[in-house]
C-alpha cells in the first residue's frame, strides 16, 4: 500500500451544481460568462473541465448574430486542443443555434506547417464564413504577414491565455497588445491558470484593466461535482533512484498519470527509456504489448494485468499508436481501457482522461501553470471516483552532492507551489473592514449564533463558495484597479510572494524572524514592484488583503488538521478551520494577521516529510547566508516607523520588548547611519 504523505487535503460537498445545466444548456460557469457576453474584452479564469470551450461557443455565436461582429477566430496552443472546438449541437440542449466549423476552417486538422496555413487564414478573412480554428503559431504568422488591422471587426478568442506574456519577446503577447491598441476587435481570453512560472505578467497593467474578468474558482468547480469528494496535494522525498522508491507512492490500484523528469533535471538518470522500463519492472512482470493499442501489459505480483500507456517511447510509430488509443473517445469512456500513463512532455494541457485518480510528478516543475495543468488531469468528475490526488516526488538534498544548493532550491520551490495550490483550491475570501455600521451580507451563513454586530464575523455563502470576513483595522481599496486586484487577483500576488526565495527561506528557517518582516516588508515590496502605479494606500490595501488570504488559509488548515473530527466533516473542514481560528482570537485584526508566519505550517509538514538529517542540512545551507538589511528594506521600515509614530505619538524604540517595534527602530537607525556615511564621503 502507498504511503500517506503529509499534505493539504480539501474535502468537497458533492452538490452536483457545477455539472447541472440551465434552460439554455449552460452550466454555472458558462452562465456566469454568458452574463458578460456584451463586453469587448473578456477574461475567463476557470479550472480545467469547467466548460470554457463551450462558454466561448455561446458567447461567440451571440457576438456573430447579435453584436455585429463579422467573424470569430479561435486560437489554441496545440493542434490536438483544436478538437475542443469541433461542431457542437447546442440547440439540442436549449440554445438557439449550433456551433459549426466547416472542415476547411479547422486548421488544426489541416496538413502542412503553421507558416503554410497563413494563406488559409487570409482566404477565411476574405470569405463570408464565420468561424475559424487555428493554433497560436498560425495566428502569430498571420498577424505578422497581414497586420493587426486585418482582424478588425472580429472576435479573437485565445484559449490557454497564460501562453501570452507582456515580455517583448513573446510574439503572441505583442500581437494581442496591437489588437487591443487598435480597439476595433473583441477578445475573449480563456485560461485555467493565470500564473506564469517565470513571474512575468500576462498583460501590461493598462491592457489588463480593459478586461472584464469572469472567475470560476476551483472550489466552486469541485464543490459542485457529483462524485469527487476530496483532493489531496502533497510532496514526498526520496533518496537514490526515484524508480526504486516509486511504489511507495504509486498505487497500482489507482488510475495514474506518471510524469517522469525532464532529461536535463537533477532527478533524471539521463536515460528516459530505461526509467520507464525500471518503473514497469517495479510494477510486475512484462507480458508483451497489446497489438491494438500498443499499451504495455504487466502482470502484478497479485496476478492482475496492468495496461500501461508509454508516451515516452522515442519510436514515433509506436508512440502515435498509443496516443491514438488514448484519444479514441469510445475506448477512453471505458474505465478499464488503461491503468497507468507514463509521460514526459505529453498528457498535460488539454489532455482528458476522466478516470485519472492520481497525478504523480517526478521532479520539481518550475512553472506554477504546469503544476495547475497537471493537477487538472486528476480533477475530472467520474462515477466511482471519490478521491483524487497530486504527488510531487522530489529528491532529498544529499550532503555528498555538489548540487546541494540546487536541491535545496527545488525543495523550497515545491513548498511554495504547495502553498499556492492550497490557496487556489480554497474558497474565495471577501474581506471588509469592521466598522460600527457593518452588517451581514445576504445569503451568508454566520454559524449557529448568526451575525454579531459587536464582533468581527466570519460568514460563508455555500452557493457561491465565498467567505465574508470582517477584520479590524483593514485598509479598504479606494481605486478601481485596487478593487479589481483585491477581488480577482489576490492569488497572483500570493504566487509572487510564495516564489520569493528570501521570504520562503526566512519563513522556514530563520529562528530570529519577526513575521512582520515578511508580511509587511517583503509582501509590501512585491505589491509595490507589481503595481507601481497604485497609490500608497491602495498598495497597502492589496498587501493586507493578500496576506490575510494566505494566513487565514494556513490557520484554517492547521485547525482542520488538529481537529480529527473535522476530517469527517465533509466539505466544512476548511470553513470550520477559519471559524475556529477567528473564535480563538476573539477578534480578527490586521496587526494580528501580520504577526503570523505564513510558512509556519509548511515547516511542520516539511519536518514530517523529510529525514531529520536532510532537514538540518537544508537549514544549514540557508542560515549560512546571513541576510543583511538592504537600503530599500530600511526605507520601508522607516515608513512604517512613521506610521507607528502617528498612531502612538512616539518613534519605535530599539530596546522595546516587541520584536517588530525593535526591527522598525533598526530600520530607522540603518538609514541614519547610511546618511551619515554619505555626508562623511
Amino acid at each position: 500500500m502507498h504511503e500517506t504523505i503529509p499534505s493539504v487535503s480539501v474535502p468537497y460537498a458533492c452538490s452536483g451544481k457545477s455539472t447541472s445545466s440551465n434552460e439554455l444548456g449552460m452550466r454555472p460557469m458558462q452562465e456566469r460568462a454568458w452574463e458578460k457576453r456584451g463586453e469587448q474584452y473578456l477574461l475567463i479564469k476557470s479550472p480545467p473541465a469547467s466548460g470554457k470551450s463551450r462558454a466561448l461557443m455561446f458567447i461567440a455565436l451571440d457576438k456573430l448574430h447579435n453584436q455585429g461582429l463579422r467573424q470569430a477566430i479561435v486560437v489554441v496552443p496545440e493542434r490536438p486542443i483544436g478538437a475542443s472546438f469541433d461542431d457542437a449541437p447546442l440547440s439540442e440542449f436549449g440554445f438557439w443555434a449550433d456551433w459549426s466549423v466547416p472542415p476547411r476552417w479547422n486548421l488544426c486538422n489541416a496538413p502542412g506547417t503553421d507558416g503554410g496555413k497563413v494563406n488559409s487564414v487570409k482566404a477565411f478573412l476574405d470569405s463570408d464564413d464565420h468561424i475559424l480554428v487555428c493554433t497560436h503559431a498560425t495566428f502569430r504568422f498571420a498577424v505578422d504577414r497581414f497586420g493587426a488591422g486585418a482582424f478588425d471587426g472580429r472576435l479573437i478568442a485565445v484559449d490557454e491565455f497564460h501562453h501570452v506574456s507582456a515580455n517583448p519577446d513573446n510574439r503572441l503577447g505583442e500581437h494581442v497588445g496591437q489588437i487591443i491598441a487598435r480597439d476595433k476587435s473583441h477578445i475573449v481570453a480563456m485560461t485555467g491558470s493565470y500564473f506564469r512560472g517565470d513571474a512575468e505578467p500576462v498583460l501590461m497593467p493598462d491592457d489588463e484593466a480593459k478586461f472584464e474578468t469572469v472567475t470560476y474558482t476551483y472550489y466552486e468547480q469541485l464543490n459542485g461535482y457529483e462524485h469527487l469528494k476530496q483532493l489531496d496535494i502533497g510532496y514526498f522525498f526520496y533518496t537514490g533512484n526515484y524508480a526504486d522508491d516509486i511504489l511507495r507512492v504509486l498505487d497500482p490500484n489507482e488510475k495514474t498519470i506518471v510524469h517522469i523528469p525532464n532529461v536535463n533535471s537533477r532527478e533524471s538518470t539521463k536515460d528516459k527509456i530505461r526509467e520507464v522500463e525500471h518503473i514497469i519492472e517495479e510494477l510486475g512482470e512484462w507480458q508483451g504489448a497489446d497489438p491494438a493499442t500498443g499499451f504495455q501489459l504487466v502482470k502484478t505480483p497479485k496476478g492482475r494485468i496492468l495496461r500501461i500507456a508509454d508516451l515516452v517511447d522515442d519510436d514515433p510509430g509506436r508512440r502515435e499508436r498509443v496516443a491514438a488509443a488514448l484519444r479514441d473517445s469510445e475506448r477512453m469512456n471505458n474505465r478499464d481501457n488503461v491503468d497507468i500513463i507514463v509521460a514526459l512532455g505529453m498528457a498535460k494541457e488539454g489532455f482528458d482522461w476522466v478516470w485519472c485518480d492520481h497525478a504523480l510528478t517526478v521532479g520539481y516543475r518550475s512553472s506554477l501553470t504546469e503544476i495547475v495543468q497537471i493537477i487538472g488531469r486528476a480533477t475530472r468528475d467520474a462515477p466511482g471516483k471519490t478521491r483524487a490526488r497530486f504527488t510531487n516526488l522530489i529528491a532529498e538534498p544529499d550532503a555528498s552532492e555538489e548540487a546541494v544548493t540546487e536541491a535545496v532550491n527545488d525543495t523550497l520551490k515545491a513548498i511554495a507551489a504547495s502553498l499556492l495550490m492550497e490557496q487556489v483550491l480554497a474558497p474565495r475570501f471577501n474581506f471588509t473592514p469592521k466598522k460600527p455600521e457593518s452588517g451581514p451580507v445576504e445569503g451568508t451563513d454566520y454559524g449557529e449564533e448568526g451575525y454579531d454586530p459587536e464582533k468581527c464575523n466570519v460568514g460563508f455563502n455555500h452557493n457561491t463558495g465565498q467567505f465574508h470576513i470582517e477584520i479590524k483595522g483593514l485598509t479598504a481599496p479606494k481605486g478601481k484597479d485596487a478593487e479589481r486586484i483585491c477581488r480577482e487577483d489576490l492569488n497572483e500576488v500570493i504566487a509572487a510572494f510564495a516564489q520569493d526565495k528570501t521570504a520562503v527561506e526566512r519563513g522556514l528557517f530563520d529562528e530570529e524572524l519577526v513575521p512582520e518582516e515578511l508580511t509587511q516588508v517583503r509582501m509590501g515590496k512585491i505589491v509595490k514592484d507589481r503595481y507601481p502605479d497604485l497609490s500608497e494606500e491602495d498598495r497597502e490595501a492589496v498587501r493586507q488583503h493578500a496576506i490575510a488570504a494566505l494566513n487565514l488559509t494556513q490557520k484554517a488548515k492547521e485547525k482542520a488538521l488538529d481537529d480529527l473530527e473535522a476530517q469527517t466533516n465533509g466539505s466544512t473542514a476548511l470553513i470550520d478551520g477559519v471559524r475556529k481560528f477567528a473564535m480563538d482570537v476573539r477578534d480578527l485584526d490586521i496587526d494580528l494577521i501580520d504577526r503570523i508566519n505564513p510558512f509556519g505550517e509548511a515547516y511542520a509538514i516539511l519536518a514530517k516529510t523529510m529525514s531529520e538529517e536532510s532537514l538540518k542540512q537544508v537549514a544549514a545551507v540557508i542560515t549560512a547566508k546571513k541576510i543583511q538589511l538592504t537600503p530599500e528594506e530600511a526605507r520601508d521600515l522607516a515608513r512604517r516607523a512613521l506610521r507607528f509614530k502617528h498612531e502612538r505619538g512616539r518613534l519605535p524604540s530599539i530596546t522595546s520588548q516587541d520584536a517588530w517595534e525593535q526591527r522598525m527602530a533598526e530600520g530607522v537607525a540603518f538609514l541614519v547611519r547610511m546618511k551619515a556615511e554619505a555626508v562623511d564621503g
